[in-house]
């Protein structure tokens, strides 16, 4: 019993030892310290990749809206228009495809 007592005593002091408390504070500090650099380092990777994504969606935008134009400018050709001009707008939705006077 009495090396129990001891026991307990040994566990008490060590518990209101500001030293251990200390250890343990700067151990929290040192492991919430890592982590943050291994988030800060991803968020830096996922930005770099956004810029990336955004890059090559402005590219490719830009390449969809040169190819609408040089479509255009065939369809305008009456002589080698493949689909009319009329039918090409009518896709892109850029003209209605119903006349006022349908349903009439």
């Amino acid at each position: 019993m009495e090396v129990t007592a001891k026991a307990i005593n040994a566990v008490s002091r060590a518990a209101s030892s500001n030293m251990l408390i200390n250890a343990f504070l700067a151990g929290t500090f040192i492991a919430l310290s890592i982590r943050s650099v291994k988030q800060q380092r991803e968020i830096e990777a996922l930005e770099a990749e956004k810029e990336s994504l955004l890059k090559s969606n402005k590219a490719i935008k830009n390449a969809l809206w040169e190819w609408k134009q040089q479509l255009y400018a065939e369809a305008a050709e009456a002589d080698k228009a493949v689909v009319p001009l009329s039918k090409l707008r009518a896709i892109y939705g850029e003209a209605s495809t119903l006349s006022s006077g349908q349903f009439e």
